[in-house]
Order: structure tokens, then C-alpha cells, then sequence
């Protein structure tokens, strides 16, 4: 079943000039799809037409089978969730549990039901023991860890990363690349879209849409769409780090076997004769 469909989409800031370009693809419902593309192939635009802060200038959006519309948008909205790429933008609260509290109030879940839901996306990601501190005293794989527990709280149907690791450092990267991968094992039927420029979260994803000049070069199944180096190339995308090491042996003459992340790949070379 298709939670988002894009039919024929079309978009620009200016009338000379398309920023999106006739582009089509389904997302199915509790998929785990990234969007990945050098600076300026039209990701971040896409994520503001998928969540109706800019209208198409052609073509459709459908979420769960509704047509994204002006007087559709606010429903639809309901149901999806957004994780900024800094954090402190969408910090509200003067703590953690105030932060994750803000959408909870908004939908106006009653106080009494509200610290039971904060407990438990707070202990989901982890942040249990930091319930009354500041934002501003946290890391920033912790912030990014407090922004997803207030974006799971809502209790969306679709939950969208727009560049949300692209300002950590790599242990911060793999925190939140860990923590998507649990969000999903722990929520089977959400929809998750990251747009990003981490390869190696596009790399553990169901699906990888690859952006180039406004246009969907390519998607499918990221352990085949991303050892393409010719396209890869082509697009300005280096390859996940697995990859670029089983290609490096295999000119050594050492096969490998197919593998889908680091500790696998470890544990072949172990049993290499």
C-alpha cells in the first residue's frame, strides 16, 4: 500500500528556472526510504512540496490516497511529522520534558495521559534521565534524540529527517542512524523519508531515491542503486564505505560475499581461507 504517491511533480522559484522536474515514485507504508543528492538537486524543495509548504507548480501528491491540497493540508499534516536539521530551530520548551510536552499540548492530549506518552518516546530514545534539563545544555546527537521523541509522541503515520545528522559529528551520525534503525524495529508500520547527505544512513534504508538537477536519477534497492560507481559519480555521490571496501578487495582478488553492514563484512573476512 502507498502512504505517499507523486505524480508528475513539477516545481520552480522562478518562472525561467525548474527546481523539480516532472518527477514520479510510491513510498509504501512503513518503509524506510532516503533521498540522497548533491547540494541543489531539489531534496529539501521536495520535502517542503511533500509537506505542503510550497504548492506544485504540475502534478500531484498523494498521502494515504488524499490529494494534497490547500484545503487538504491541514489534515494531512496530522499525520506526518518533520525533524529539522538543527535542532535548536524547533526547541520550544525551557527542558526536555516541556519540549516533548509542546505538540502534545497542541493536540490537546489531557494532562493526565501526557507525562505516560513523555516517558515512554523519552525512554525510547533514549533520554529518560534528561527530562529536566535545558536543550541548551545538551549535545547535539541528544538534541537531535529530544527532537525525535517529540516528533514520535505525536504518534505520526510518516515521520520525515530533513538533513538531521548533516551538523553532528560521526558519533553523533551513527546515534541517530542506530536510533532510526530501533524507531523502525519498535514502530513497523511508520513511514520513515530521511533526505540526506549521510551515504551510509541511505545505505541501511529499504529504498534510496537518487536526486540529480531536479530529477529522480535513479531508485531501488540501495545495496544495487549504490554500487553503480559510474552513476554515482555522475551525481556526486561517493559510495557507502562497505562498498567502497569490497570493491578494493575484489581488485586484490579477495571476493567477498555480499554483506549489509560493517559487522557482517568483519565476520566474512574472518571466515576467509
Amino acid at each position: 500500500m502507498s502512504v505517499i504517491e507523486v505524480k508528475n511533480l513539477s516545481f520552480s522559484y522562478t518562472q525561467d528556472v525548474e527546481t523539480i522536474k516532472d518527477i514520479n515514485f510510491k513510498i509504501d507504508k512503513g518503509s524506510f526510504v532516503s533521498i540522497v543528492g548533491h547540494n541543489g538537486c531539489g531534496k529539501s524543495t521536495l520535502v517542503k512540496l511533500l509537506i505542503g509548504l510550497l504548492t506544485p507548480k504540475k502534478g500531484e501528491i498523494f498521502i494515504n490516497g488524499k490529494l494534497l491540497t490547500k484545503n487538504s493540508v491541514n489534515e494531512i499534516r496530522q499525520k506526518m511529522a518533520l525533524v529539522f536539521q538543527n535542532p535548536d530551530n524547533q526547541f520550544i520548551g525551557a527542558t526536555v520534558e516541556d519540549d516533548i510536552a509542546f505538540g502534545l499540548e497542541n493536540k490537546c492530549v489531557p494532562h493526565n495521559h501526557m507525562q505516560a506518552i513523555i516517558n515512554e518516546y523519552a525512554n525510547e530514545v533514549g533520554m529518560i534521565d534528561y527530562l529536566k534539563k535545558e536543550p541548551s545544555m545538551l549535545s547535539g546527537g541528544q538534541k537531535q534524540r529530544v527532537a525525535i521523541a517529540g516528533a514520535l509522541a505525536l504518534n505520526p503515520e510518516i515521520i520525515i529527517f530533513d538533513e538531521s545528522t548533516s551538523m553532528l559529528d560521526p558519533k553523533g551520525k551513527r546515534d541517530v542512524r542506530e536510533l532510526i534503525l530501533k524507531m523502525k524495529q519498535n514502530n513497523p508500520n511508520l513511514t520513515v523519508i530521511s533526505i540526506t547527505h549521510d551515504i551510509e544512513e541511505a545505505y541501511e534504508s529499504d529504498t534510496v531515491i537518487v536526486m540529480s538537477e531536479g530529477r529522480i536519477a535513479t531508485l531501488g534497492n540501495p545495496k544495487e542503486v549504490l554500487k553503480d560507481k559510474k552513476l554515482m559519480s555522475q551525481v556526486g555521490i561517493e559510495m557507502p564505505f562497505i562498498l567502497t571496501l569490497q570493491d578494493k578487495f575484489k581488485k586484490q582478488g579477495i571476493d567477498i560475499p555480499s554483506v549489509d553492514n560493517v559487522d557482517q563484512l568483519v565476520e566474512a573476512l574472518w571466515q576467509l581461507k
